[in-house]
């Protein structure tokens, strides 16, 4: 899907630039060539002041073509309707004398806009000009044009301050597009770790005990019929903890998971020695000891051909050790990888290799309010 369909109206990151705030400029903007106007009518009669409002007008038009190109950033239109602008304020000084300089104020702040690391130049040389041009032209009989100068020089800075809250807000809005999109890939790495996770344990079991049920079937068993019956259960389970990871309610209990072990290394003939108590394991740490206890197991199932496998808790850590002769194999570090995710957000650290006393260990280590308080 595109991504500037895919987003919200209110979203877009130019909507500074083309939204109703930049209407409210662009008119309040014509209110100076309608006050150059009323400078004509004080200074021109007849044909005189019929050309000096021409002159108004057309700049008004030039003006709002000009906010347009710069709008579509096209460049040449650009310096050639300022030019323009500039031609018409210069020809309508004659006409309406120092009110000619709102115009100036108009073409200073679009050309400020432009040239924004010329604009304190700009802005300095049109104030400077409203103020000695009326003085030093002494047929107009007037003095400088302060009010001229100020409105040039707030109205440049009003403009300027405008363009940099429409950069900002389009900065922040493309950020926040982007956390969202960064928000989304996580969210989608998440599952995908859950669910491979979930699936791979599961999947175990029910071939395990596929297995199992499939020998007592030919010993002639009256047990396959329970096993088979809790291969649908964990079908129906893993089903619906498939269904939880994806909605994102599903939790891995560390009590759960060591239940769930024991049924699965019992099924798989492993002698299990698990604990038989959580109490001492904080509850922040439950849930990431829940999910080490289930890479664990369900490796020591598929790789490690153990006869024993153990589980030992701490409020720090926990530890699953078996007696197994081989390690395990390349295709067990996706769910390792999932898992040194987990326990690195919660600023802990895993082990995984070769027992001293041999068989393999895998061990979690996490912060305890003991650990991050002393020296």
């Amino acid at each position: 899907m595109d991504e500037q369909a895919a987003r919200p109206p209110g979203d877009d990151p130019q909507r500074w630039a083309l939204g109703w705030r930049r209407g409210v400029l662009l008119t309040g903007m014509l209110a100076y060539p309608v006050v150059t106007a009323v400078g004509v009518a004080q200074y021109a009669t007849g044909a005189a002041a019929v050309a000096g409002y021409a002159i108004v007008a057309a700049f008004g038009v030039c003006y709002l073509l000009a906010a347009n190109a710069i709008r579509d950033r096209a460049g040449w239109r650009e310096t050639v309707l300022f030019a323009v602008l500039s031609v018409l304020f210069v020809a309508a000084l004659p006409f309406a004398h120092e009110f000619a300089f709102f115009l100036c104020a108009v073409l200073v702040s679009g050309a400020a806009l432009r040239l924004p690391r010329r604009a304190p130049v700009l802005v300095a040389a049109g104030a400077l000009a409203a103020l000695i041009v009326p003085w030093a032209v002494r047929p107009w009989h007037t003095g400088p044009a302060w009010l001229e100068a100020i409105a040039l020089v707030f109205t440049a800075l009003t403009v300027y301050a405008f363009a940099e809250i429409a950069g900002s807000n389009r900065a922040l809005v493309e950020a926040r597009a982007e956390v969202a999109r960064l928000a989304r890939q996580t969210e989608r790495d998440r599952i995908a770790r859950d669910l491979h996770d979930l699936l791979g344990h599961s999947l175990t079991v029910i071939t395990v005990k596929s297995g199992l049920a499939r020998k007592l079937a030919t010993a002639g068993s009256p047990r396959a019929v329970d096993e088979i019956t809790e291969v649908e259960q964990l079908s129906r389970q893993a089903l619906a903890d498939v269904r939880a990871a994806v909605s994102g309610y599903r939790e891995a209990t560390l009590a759960g998971e060591l239940a769930r072990g024991r049924e699965l290394l019992r099924a798989a003939g492993i002698t299990a020695r698990l604990p038989t108590s959580t109490e001492q394991v904080p509850p922040e740490h439950q849930e990431l000891f829940g999910w080490a206890v289930r890479e664990g197991l369900t490796n020591v199932v598929r790789h490690a051909r153990a006869g024993r496998c153990t589980v030992t808790l701490t409020p720090a850590s926990v530890e699953i050790h078996d007696d197994g002769t081989a390690s395990p194999a390349p295709g067990a570090g996706n769910g390792l990888a999932g898992l040194r995710e987990r326990v690195a957000a919660a600023g802990g650290t895993v082990a995984a290799g070769p027992g001293k006393n041999g068989g393999w260990v895998l061990r979690v280590t996490v912060p305890t309010a003991d650990r991050e308080g002393a020296p």
